[in-house]
């Protein structure tokens, strides 16, 4: 379906708003993109969708007549009159205005299976996800548009991880769905985007009674790029080398290696050990991003 195009820079000049650098507000105008994300998604018909950054809208109204119902979660409170006139003729679209870092999605999406979509900053990536995924109500696909980067960052393979793939792959498989270009955009970014299609795992592949252990790991194992794994773990964990050489030893992985080279199967063994045996000194809770 092909609906009417939003002229961005006009809107923008009509409600007198200047995009945030700061919110990374590059808005989405271009049609065949927007419609290559929706074919990608494979939105059911009778399911809800979660629009984290609806922005102006224009991807908006494309979910509404593919999902029963939209929830569309708006963090810039300027948007909003725009947004307000933009979605007026769809009436299965709900606006909110909050942080989905600190809203309550069991609240205003209170079952689980739905869809989410988002074009967001790479550096809340995986915060956002955790977040979705540890609300009792769980998402059963995502659709992220990020920066090419970043999305060849989340969908790295085994041999070549790294923290934000670890933290993504956990919880579902993710591949690439559509390279958007820098002109679909307004303003104009310097680089391309890449919209990325993740199915979710029923549960995630790290049981969650482990989950905050296995981010804490991982975020040592990747704190110092250059280093072997006991001497990166031992630094960040600050405890000793020779304690997390003999732990490294007992699940069958060299301390010698690094950290990009364990599998997520290497990553269980590792965070199981860990948590089942006394480290000289206790983990404190920290969220991978």
């Amino acid at each position: 379906m092909t609906l009417p195009p939003l002229h961005i820079p006009a809107l923008l000049r009509q409600y007198g708003i200047k995009p945030k650098k700061s919110l990374g507000q590059n808005f989405l105008m271009d049609d065949t993109a927007m419609q290559r994300i929706i074919k990608a998604a494979q939105i059911p018909p009778e399911c809800d969708v979660l629009e984290i950054g609806p922005g102006l809208g224009s991807l908006t109204r494309y979910l509404a007549t593919a999902a029963r119902r939209v929830i569309a979660v708006e963090l810039d409170e300027r948007l909003f009159p725009v947004l307000q006139d933009v979605i007026a003729g769809y009436s299965n679209v709900t606006l909110v205005h909050g942080d989905i870092l600190t809203l309550n999605i069991n609240e205003i999406l209170p079952c689980s299976g739905y869809w989410v979509v988002a074009n967001i900053p790479y550096y809340i990536t995986s915060a956002v996800i955790r977040r979705l995924l540890e609300s009792q109500s769980r998402p059963q696909c995502l659709v992220l548009t990020v920066q090419q980067e970043v999305a060849q960052r989340i969908c790295a393979t085994s041999g070549e991880y790294n923290l934000l793939a670890l933290s993504v792959q956990v919880y579902g498989k993710p591949y690439p769905v559509a390279q958007i270009p820098p002109g679909a955009f307004y303003p104009q970014p310097k680089v391309s985007s890449t919209a990325i299609r993740v199915d979710l795992y029923p549960q995630p592949l790290i049981p969650p009674r482990y989950l905050e252990t296995f981010f804490t790991l991982a975020k040592a194992g990747f704190s110092q790029k250059r280093k072997i794994l006991r001497n990166a773990l031992a630094m960040s964990l600050q405890t000793s080398p020779d304690w997390i050489s003999s732990l490294l030893k007992s699940v069958g992985i060299d301390p010698q290696r690094r950290a990009e080279t364990l599998s997520l199967e290497e990553w269980e063994r590792l965070t199981r050990a860990y948590q089942l045996q006394s480290a000289p000194k206790t983990i404190s809770r920290s969220i991978a991003h």
